[in-house]
């Protein structure tokens, strides 16, 4: 199996159906960071090598 994607990186297509698990709303993807952001939730998952961690718990507050 061959991966055409960056080590680290997030598949494309899961961005495209992840939502915030609070809000249902849209996130976006912050590649620096290694974060998918929640607006509406004033949240940022984390994303652990390559798998984002979509628990309140593990998410930093966002100012």
């Amino acid at each position: 199996m061959s991966i055409d994607r960056p080590e680290g990186s997030v598949d494309p297509k899961l961005l495209e159906i992840l939502v915030c698990p609070l809000t249902k709303a849209p996130l976006e993807y912050d590649a620096a960071r290694q974060e998918l952001v929640s607006r509406k939730a004033k949240l940022a998952f984390p994303i652990r090598d390559g798998i984002p961690i979509m628990l309140e718990e593990e998410a930093r507050k966002l100012d």
